[in-house]
């Protein structure tokens, strides 16, 4: 096993392999508590945030959401929104303040949002119930739909043994039975950057997984690596870092380098050889097209190697299996 993983294999050109096969085994289906914070303004007549600046319908954004994971996921994840919360408020920030609809009209207009930004994480427990909720089995993970500064974190992680995910976790949960996360969208944006919130989220939870491992058993180093941190020992690169990126968000580079990214499509064996890549690959600088790429070349298959589930994206939706 040590051999097919590490095997260097030889440089070769020409189109990609056959994407990987789909999921076979029995998808999961995690239940969603969805809230979304899109209040209507009394000036306004009553519209509300998305009508006033023709932002995305967030329920729209949850059902492209959700059939994006199933894709790059290869059928494994089947989310479900069991609950459905419209809360017509202002969420309060960390320092009390809130926004009224005239004020948050006012601010955005003049671009001097309220500072510090950041969401009373503490009130959103207690106003949704969220902690008691999980524990009676209501839920496995909640979804929080809000406007541009709303202040929530892009993801983070509440309960016993909580863990860095994008963000700190959250404080005096540790009574909850177990762990869970909270997803934050901003509904100005559109699904490639939720995408990129979930793509971020995986990157803290398998970095936890592996965060014991020696280096010559770390897969999840290995399959992050891109050309300009492993020259010609290029991967899969991350969330930001395309296997030929030279900085953030560079998902358009025409610059070819040579990757072993195919490998991954037939893990656990990484004997595969490297091919010359550009960003033609992974949408040619699309930023939804570049996360479904890298998503999709994630470990969905039986097995263990090395202690660790060969199927990745389990502990990324359910960080109560990362030890």
């Amino acid at each position: 096993m040590f051999n097919r993983l590490f095997g260097a294999g030889k440089a070769r050109f020409g189109p990609a392999r056959a994407p990987a096969a789909p999921y076979t085994g029995e998808p999961i289906r995690p239940r969603v508590l969805q809230v979304i914070h899109n209040p209507p303004v009394d000036i306004q007549g009553g519209r509300r945030l998305t009508e006033i600046f023709s932002w995305n319908d967030p329920d729209r954004l949850a059902r492209l959401y959700i059939a994006d994971l199933a894709e790059a996921s290869h059928g494994y994840l089947q989310y479900q929104i069991v609950e459905r919360i419209v809360a017509d408020w202002f969420p309060p920030k960390i320092d009390g303040f809130s926004y009224t609809g005239e004020s948050y009209l006012r601010l955005w207009r003049a671009r001097r949002m309220h500072e510090p930004d950041g969401l009373d994480y503490a009130a959103r427990l207690q106003a949704f119930d969220l902690i008691e909720r999980y524990d009676r089995d209501e839920f496995d993970e909640a979804w929080f739909f809000g406007f541009p500064y709303s202040g929530d974190y892009e993801s983070t992680m509440a309960g016993h043994g909580a863990f860095w995910c994008n963000s700190p976790p959250l404080l005096n949960t540790g009574h909850c039975r177990g762990r869970f996360v909270i997803m934050g969208f901003n509904y100005e944006r559109d699904v490639d950057c939720m995408l990129e919130n979930f793509g971020h989220r995986a990157e803290s939870i398998m970095s936890r997984v592996f965060a014991r491992h020696p280096p010559e058993q770390n897969l999840w180093d290995r399959f992050t690596r891109y050309d300009q941190t492993s020259p010609g020992l290029s991967q899969c690169g991350n969330v930001h870092f395309a296997p030929n990126s030279v900085r953030d968000y560079d998902w358009g580079n025409r610059r070819p380098v040579q990757s072993f990214c195919d490998a991954w499509y037939s893990f656990p064996d990484l004997s595969g050889p490297a091919r010359t890549v550009d960003c033609a690959e992974w949408g040619g600088g699309d930023m939804r097209l570049h996360h479904l790429w890298w998503l999709k070349h994630l470990p969905h298959v039986p097995g263990e190697t090395f202690g660790v589930s060969n199927n990745w994206w389990q502990y990324i939706v359910d960080p109560n299996l990362v030890g």
